[in-house]
């Protein structure tokens, strides 16, 4: 074999090759714009160099409760100072950020907390009462950490819970070291957070990112959103999903501003938007249809166009039409949790603006191409593993291949291994490949219903329904919503003699499954079947559609 001389005597050394994290973003950011604001939430502001102290200090206190490598620290938190220091002080500690969904309910928490083996929980008192009921249900027993928020309004819909846990964040923070030696991943591939899904049956699949998937969605979001020199970003979108977009950490790239947000109200988003020049934020349909129905007395003017990134189902022309006269310039993305969040992008051509409304409707209801930090993505045949025709007509399953794909499911080998079948992620949605490259989905082949950005399993739902003495078959499926994107609607064949109300159905839900799951509409009828007694959803998204 021939002797390669750009391999003879260049071999990796610590002076040539770092693991890449998102961590030494902040570090940076600190040293060169200490002074800075960070974090706005309510009268506080917090500078860089605050930010990055306060980070050590909660790695230094976690290190000191013997929490490192391997480790699990879960966060039930909202969009709030802590939920930022946790995605840098917990993986500097080289522990595994795991960030709940605060809308779940005590059962599916308790599994969570187990399945991942949590050594510490911090909780915000507005989600105590829930938390305390799921450590009930718990084998595991971590430090719990209270975090009383100071900025809690007065007036707020939710009051405070009670304190559940040993010790309260600032004085745990308070425990820690400035100065503390912080540790840099030992590989890039090292876990750096940890996030459930809807599965689809049974128990949610927990979703292992890495150090090295964190890092470059922070340099693919700053190009997609279009984030100059200290952007300011509004979280309306919470961290909780998908660690934010990848977010957090995408800020500290150019320096920016966290607008910290605890609940999306139209009037609140507005006063943000205009009082610091938010520039940018993320969200669902909801947050469009919140800030689009607003009244005079919630709205304010503003002078900038702020850019808003958006994923679900595509918006339609009137929604894209009204953001952009409310001075809101719209981004289609698509994504998984297991893709670190939105990994497509809607790029826009300059010449599509020469289309009539029809024509750019056509092109704003794709999804996109892949995001820059993603090496590979299409539409397969899975049995074949062969890329459909792009003729935007022949429908496959959508596929990803890169380095924003997932390290795998937490403990669920058989599960990895059929989602990277064939060198590929397989999402399970399903969609066209048109020809010049852009995919489009058509169809979700787990049957998940995307309300709110949130995903619903309907067999979860189906399950609810089932444990009710009236059921004798059901179907769950998606029916668009203006509002939400895709609200649960349930088709109910009832038993003999039976004849319980739509509304007895839905809060039959409501005590075994969070809120949001539950079915808004409820229609008695004959289910739909095949010949071999399998129920036919296609026909039931029909019905949903035309209600």
């Amino acid at each position: 074999m021939r002797d390669n001389p750009y391999e003879r005597d260049l071999d990796r050394n610590p002076a040539n090759y770092q693991p890449l994290t998102p961590l030494t973003l902040l570090e940076r950011a600190a040293t060169v714009f200490p002074d800075q604001t960070a974090i706005i939430h309510g009268s506080l502001r917090r500078s860089y160099r605050a930010f990055w102290e306060r980070s050590v200090r909660l790695a230094s206190a976690l290190a000191r409760q013997g929490i490192g490598k391997g480790d699990t620290v879960s966060v039930m938190l909202s969009n709030t100072p802590p939920m930022l220091e946790a995605h840098h002080g917990v993986p500097m500690a080289k522990a595994v950020l795991h960030s709940i969904n605060t809308r779940l309910d005590a059962a599916v928490i308790a599994f969570q907390l187990d399945h991942c083996e949590s050594r510490v929980v911090i909780v915000d008192r507005e989600f105590s009462a829930v938390m305390k009921d799921a450590l009930a249900r718990t084998q595991v027993q971590p430090l719990v950490i209270d975090f009383d928020d100071p900025e809690y309004p007065a007036d707020a819909p939710y009051p405070k819970g009670e304190r559940i846990g040993t010790v309260d964040y600032e004085e745990f923070l308070a425990s820690g070291d400035p100065d503390f030696a912080w540790s840099m991943p030992d590989d890039e591939w090292d876990a750096i957070s940890l996030n459930y899904t809807s599965g689809t049956t049974g128990n949610p699949k927990g979703v292992v990112c890495h150090h090295r998937g964190a890092a470059l969605m922070a340099y693919a979001n700053t190009v997609h959103a279009g984030m100059g020199r200290h952007p300011v970003y509004l979280w309306t979108l919470p961290m909780f999903h998908c660690n934010g977009w990848c977010f957090p950490w995408t800020l500290a790239l150019q320096a920016g501003t966290h607008v910290c947000l605890r609940w999306v109200r139209a009037k609140a988003m507005y006063d943000a938007i205009a009082d610091h020049g938010v520039t940018h934020l993320c969200g669902a349909p909801i947050v469009m249809s919140t800030l689009l129905s607003a009244g005079p007395d919630q709205r304010r003017g503003f002078p900038q166009t702020v850019n808003f990134s958006t994923a679900a189902a595509p918006p339609p022309e009137s929604v894209l039409s009204a953001m952009a006269d409310a001075g809101f310039a719209v981004t289609h993305l698509y994504g998984l949790t297991e893709t670190y969040g939105p990994a497509v992008v809607n790029e826009w051509k300059l010449e599509w603006d020469e289309l009539d409304e029809a024509g750019k409707a056509a092109q704003k209801a794709r999804q996109g191409v892949r995001y820059a930090a993603l090496e590979g993505l299409t539409v397969m045949d899975p049995r074949t593993m062969q890329s459909v025709a792009a003729d935007g007509k022949t429908i496959g399953e959508v596929m990803f291949r890169g380095n924003i794909v997932m390290k795998g499911y937490l403990k669920n080998k058989q599960a990895t291994e059929e989602a990277f079948a064939g060198g590929w992620f397989h999402s399970g949605d399903l969609g066209v490949l048109h020809p010049d490259g852009y995919i489009q989905l058509k169809d979700r082949s787990k049957d998940i219903i995307i309300s709110g950005g949130e995903n619903i399993s309907s067999i979860e739902v189906e399950e609810a329904l089932y444990k009710h003495p009236a059921v004798a078959f059901c179907g769950v499926v998606a029916r668009p919503d203006e509002k939400w994107g895709e609200t649960p609607v349930a088709f109910v064949e009832l038993k003999a003699g039976m004849e319980p109300t739509a509304e007895e159905l839905i809060a039959h839900c409501r005590r075994l499954l969070a809120a949001f799951k539950c079915p808004r509409h409820v229609v008695f009828t004959e289910i739909p079947k095949t010949s071999t007694g399998k129920i036919q959803k296609f026909r039931l998204r029909e019905l949903a559609r035309s209600l």
